[in-house]
């Protein structure tokens, strides 16, 4: 629930009918439950809240879905969708009626309660994950304690998900792929989770809001405290970044269901609204990764420069959530896929001793005083470990000249 306690938080230069809008709007909503009961009014506000994120998140989806194929099309000299609707816009609308329309087919010897409920779980998951970061100030869904950790169970249902629906297709294809999706999946959730781990020992804390509350200010006037800006915080965010990638099957990681090849991994027996479910679900699994990325290390809704407080906390929440979801655009553009054995070398020889370096480095930047001395101590840790960590997996002397050899 969206805390109600407004008056405490507020910057004098932000103005509160603007930033509070929300806020305010879901107050005058509960004010006409005033004669009932304390459960109806908790439960009314709780409904509020879902169908607030799935409005605003079904439509960035919508949106998502169209300017990644104008993107990308700008990214290979093309224009991209333009025919339906003024300059393509309505192209997602086109989508939703004709994946509304196609017939849903299940294999005959499939397990159809299987084939039909990993969709659901796999979208539900995302959708939860969504409800406890914060979205501007007062403007958490659902503020839990434990709200990171929440976070990562509800997302670990993921890797159910995908193992239903290789299992119930009753396909080689779907179980093979279903499988190569769970151990990348798994593989790279141990760096994400533990690249969190730095920032909740700073702050000694799980819920999102004290952790965006400790970014709060700037060092000498203008640099903001996120932790971004520190050696380990840095390193982290780049690691959580990439293990997002990973998670969310986006290219270059995309192997389960890669787009040149001939089947689509766990989701090979899925037609119509079902496969657009999961189309759905990889969308918003992603606005959760980059909008935690965004609350953990790049200050959640604080502004970036102190000038620009003036504008409500949301736009600034949104601002970095779309700089973060046009990097994974450019990189689906720019980028080639990776085989499936480099994808789980890079997770285990790499990323995972570079995760508990981050959790070393946060340590040294803590107790050596968190100003230029740590700074300085927990750079050294980091680069010590990348630079032994590159030396010892330098592949450039592992593999002879490739010489081609032609059929006479």
């Amino acid at each position: 629930m969206i805390n109600q306690s407004i008056d405490g938080f507020l910057h004098p230069n932000v103005s509160k009918s603007v930033d509070q809008i929300f806020v305010y709007a879901k107050l005058w909503l509960l004010t006409w439950l005033t004669a009932a009961p304390g459960w109806v009014i908790q439960i009314a506000s709780s409904l509020i809240n879902i169908f607030a994120l799935l409005g605003v998140f079904l439509t960035l989806f919508a949106l998502m879905s169209v300017l990644e194929r104008k993107i990308l099309g700008r990214i290979q000299n093309r224009y991209g969708p333009n025919r339906v609707g003024p300059f393509g816009l309505l192209q997602p609308v086109a989508d939703g009626i004709k994946m509304l329309i196609k017939e849903d087919i299940v294999p005959a010897r499939a397990d159809k309660l299987l084939h039909f409920l990993a969709p659901i779980l796999i979208a539900a998951a995302a959708i939860l994950a969504l409800g406890v970061i914060p979205y501007g100030r007062n403007m958490t869904p659902f503020t839990i304690d434990g709200g990171i950790l929440f976070f990562f169970a509800v997302g670990s249902t993921t890797e159910l998900a995908v193992f239903m629906a290789g299992w119930g297709s009753n396909n080689k294809f779907s179980m093979l792929g279903a499988m190569r999706a769970i151990a990348q999946m798994i593989s790279y959730e141990l760096p994400l989770i533990i690249t969190v781990l730095p920032v909740v020992m700073v702050v000694g804390s799980l819920t999102p809001d004290r952790i965006v509350a400790a970014q709060a200010g700037y060092t000498f006037g203008f640099v903001p405290r996120w932790f971004v800006f520190t050696p380990w915080g840095a390193t982290a965010f780049i690691l959580f970044f990439v293990s997002g990638l990973v998670e969310s099957n986006r290219t270059p990681f995309d192997v389960p269901e890669g787009e040149s090849e001939i089947v689509a991994g766990h989701m090979t027996e899925y037609s119509g609204f079902k496969y657009a479910t999961f189309f759905m679900a990889e969308y918003i699994g992603m606005f959760a990764i980059t909008g935690l990325a965004a609350t953990l290390f790049l200050g959640g809704w604080h502004s970036p420069v102190s000038v620009l407080e003036f504008i409500p906390s949301y736009i600034w929440f949104f601002a970095k959530l779309s700089a973060l979801l046009f990097v994974y655009i450019w990189l689906r553009g720019t980028l080639p896929r990776t085989r499936v054995d480099q994808i789980m070398n890079f997770a285990w020889k790499f990323m995972l001793p570079m995760s508990f370096t981050c959790v070393i480095a946060a340590a040294v930047w803590h107790y050596a005083g968190r100003g230029l001395r740590g700074w300085l101590w927990s750079l050294l840790v980091i680069a010590i470990v990348y630079t032994a960590l590159s030396m010892l997996l330098d592949t450039q002397r592992k593999f002879a000249p490739r010489v081609y050899r032609f059929a006479e």
